[in-house]
């Protein structure tokens, strides 16, 4: 069993301050390293902090941004706003699930290469149907197109 390097969090700390008003951009620092809030994050910072295990959680549960589940290499956010999904995103998001073995519940494949969400919007309302892969916008999508993304990455893994 190895031990939690908690490198990341002090290095947030010294560089945002050890007060309650730097919780949110430590635990951004901590979620772009871990793509996730590990456990071990919350006893941790309440002590370095000052603050309840519980008001950290509440920020951490409250922000959609920040997650407490452990997320792929790569980050699948299939858009489902009006106009994507007026332009057929949820064929895409269907054809992803099937490809991967996930579902709504199971959002990421057991050996940790890909986490497949939806969000309302993208911003590439123009680009319908859209999604973004580890933040980078793949525009005017198609089940088949998604699927063969799929296929690259797992041939250059």
């Amino acid at each position: 069993m190895s031990t939690f390097d908690y490198t990341v969090l002090d290095n947030a700390i010294e560089q945002f301050g050890n007060k309650e008003s730097s919780l949110i951009s430590i635990l951004q620092s901590a979620q772009e390293h871990y793509r996730y809030l590990p456990k071990e994050v919350f006893p941790y910072l309440a002590e370095k902090l000052g603050i309840s295990e519980a008001k950290i959680y509440g920020v951490a549960t409250f922000y959609e941004n920040f997650s407490l589940e452990q997320k792929g290499k790569y980050v699948i956010k299939v858009c489902d706003g009006t106009a994507c999904h007026v332009r057929h995103s949820v064929p895409i998001l269907e054809a992803l699930r099937k490809e991967l073995g996930l579902s709504e519940e199971k959002k990421t494949t057991d050996d940790l290469m890909f986490t497949v969400e939806t969000v309302a919007c993208l911003g590439a309302c123009s680009s319908a149907p859209a999604i973004t892969l580890n933040n980078e916008i793949y525009p005017t999508m198609t089940p088949e197109s998604a699927v063969a993304l799929i296929k690259s990455l797992k041939e250059n893994a």
